[in-house]
């Protein structure tokens, strides 16, 4: 993980003003958007799974039944929504006080602080918790004893924990797989292919993520609408991905792709490593006839006021604000500012729909209009220099 401070000034709205957040989860999303939204982020909302319940399904009553059926010796704890959702379920088919009475006389052991908030709330004490929230160090501890013959319940945590439970019963135990819940496909499919072109287009700057399951639904989506690679691409230059701890990262580090999370896996520190992060790499000034600009993403802000643009006056401004008081002509803007190629939109060929867009940029600018300047029968260029 890196983190970065910020090297340049934020639009005054907030930090992240100006700037294009996809969210992807679905668990805690109002509360993530919320956050960002308070900053000043532009949020595209595209849960990739949802959390299904299984509080009537029989296989989480015969896992209960198979808990209570004879005494546990260790119990795991994988996330609080899960414990808690268990516990509910117990007690909605009555069992609920045998099922802590089981846990009870077991070695309880949590994968972190929600499940460990989970587990003292239900009237129980965990024995250890990793300090890396690891599903891969609460095995090493496990391991560290002698499992032989021993019963051991694991609280699944959407998904099956296949290597987990297979070392433990390599070692001799006997374990109980809890699926209190599992991830079930996107509830708008529709809105995580939009969030795939976006990210494509250079429309998105950052991608927090807060599970790995998420992740992989995700790419999935982007598999399935052939621009797999290209956001891979994106997501190792331009677009940062941040996750909510190390774990959740593992499927975009297989895939090389640089990501940055907090300390501590939380979402207020999921944020706060965004603030750090995006102005440093997105946030720049510029000294203009109008005025000192700041530029970041989709802003630009100075003595006038904020004023936000839409994507294709946004790339032509970074084009040009790429080479400031540089010369561009249009037809290299209409390589750099247009999107690639692609079957279902084609960069378009005639050059006069750059002095379409940008007139539409100058108009946009408002009172920064006098930025963009025209060099007869050349192009255009930034107006950087005082006159």
């Amino acid at each position: 993980m890196t983190t970065a401070t910020p090297a340049t000034p934020v639009p005054p709205e907030g930090s992240l003003t100006g700037l294009t957040v996809g969210v992807t989860a679905d668990r805690r999303r109002d509360e993530l958007e919320a956050l960002l939204r308070r900053r000043g982020a532009r949020v595209l909302s595209a849960p990739a799974l949802r959390i299904v319940p299984l509080d009537d399904d029989a296989r989480v009553r015969d896992a209960t039944d198979a808990c209570l059926a004879r005494p546990l010796d260790y119990v795991v704890a994988t996330t609080g929504v899960g414990w808690r959702g268990w516990m509910s379920a117990a007690e909605g088919w009555g069992t609920g006080a045998r099922l802590v009475e089981a846990c009870r006389g077991a070695i309880v052991i949590s994968r972190g602080p929600k499940a460990t908030g989970a587990i003292r709330a239900s009237g129980l004490r965990e024995s250890y918790a990793p300090a890396s929230e690891a599903v891969d160090e609460m095995l090493v501890w496990l391991l560290d004893r002698d499992l032989t013959g021993k019963r051991v319940a694991v609280q699944e945590h959407g998904t099956p924990l296949p290597e987990f439970t297979a070392a433990l019963r390599a070692r001799g135990a006997e374990v109980v797989e809890v699926p209190v819940y599992r991830w079930g496909p996107a509830a708008d499919p529709d809105a995580v292919r939009r969030l795939v072109e976006a990210t494509v287009r250079g429309e998105v700057h950052a991608l927090p993520f807060t599970s790995a399951p998420a992740i992989d639904a995700f790419l999935a989506t982007a598999d399935g609408t052939g621009r797999r690679e290209q956001v891979l691409a994106a997501l190792r230059t331009d677009v940062l991905a941040a996750c909510i701890g190390p774990v959740c990262a593992r499927p975009l580090l297989a895939a090389d792709v640089p990501v940055v999370w907090p300390e501590r896996g939380r979402l207020g520190a999921l944020v706060r490593t965004l603030d750090q992060e995006l102005p440093s790499r997105h946030a720049r000034q510029l000294p203009s006839v109008v005025g000192l600009l700041t530029v970041q993403g989709t802003a630009v802000s100075g003595p006038a006021g904020t004023v936000h643009l839409t994507p294709l006056p946004t790339a032509i401004l970074r084009a040009l604000a790429q080479r400031p008081g540089t010369v561009l002509s249009r037809a290299e803007l209409l390589r750099r500012a247009w999107p690639a190629d692609t079957p279902d939109a084609p960069r378009p060929t005639d050059e006069h729909v750059v002095e379409a867009a940008v007139g539409r940029l100058r108009s946009a600018l408002g009172p920064y209009s006098a930025l963009i300047r025209t060099v007869t029968k050349r192009g255009y260029r930034l107006a950087v220099d005082p006159g």
